[in-house]
């Protein structure tokens, strides 16, 4: 029987490989703009590099996140608006948040005790920024890494068993 992240993950599948049949119209905007093909493919290993490369820059606070995206296009195959869109997951209203939890787990890598009483303004941020700059990039190193990898090779085997559940279901039927 199917579970809930099997359906999401045939149905993600499928809605690709529409998309890869509708192939002329994308073929000559592809050529007009000189765009590689390999940066648009929708197949397990380049949706899931998309993924880990979105949420790698999605995790890092800093400004740009789609131009460090854009930045490691050449040096790893992927797919390219899947990055973009993944790093969009971090986005003015789960920044607070995501910041927080990246600083709270640094400081419990460091061991430290991190400072109470955190105010959302810029003046306690200025303030401050000495003593919570190191404990939220080690926690941002943690899920920058650790996690975005963690997280493709969740994907990477949801696909894979997605796929051979889709052919135990065929050989069912036939």
């Amino acid at each position: 029987m199917p579970t809930q992240y099997n359906i999401w993950i045939a149905m993600i599948r499928k809605f690709f490989r529409k998309l890869a049949n509708k192939k002329d119209k994308f073929d000559h905007l592809l050529e007009k703009y000189k765009l590689p093909r390999a940066y648009f493919n929708f197949n397990r290993k380049m949706v899931t590099k998309g993924v880990l490369v979105g949420l790698f820059w999605g995790f890092i606070p800093m400004p740009m996140q789609m131009a460090g995206v854009m930045i490691t296009t050449p040096l790893l195959r992927f797919n390219v608006p899947i990055g973009l869109a993944t790093v969009w997951l971090s986005n003015p209203f789960t920044y607070p948040p995501l910041w927080y939890l990246e600083y709270a787990t640094g400081n419990l890598i460091m061991g430290t005790e991190g400072i109470d009483n955190i105010e959302l303004t810029m003046q306690w941020f200025q303030d401050h920024w000495d003593d919570i700059v190191i404990p939220l990039y080690v926690g941002t190193a943690f899920y920058s890494t650790v996690v975005a990898f963690l997280i493709y090779l969740l994907l990477n085997w949801l696909w894979i068993r997605s796929v051979k559940n889709e052919q135990c279901e065929k050989k069912k039927n036939s």
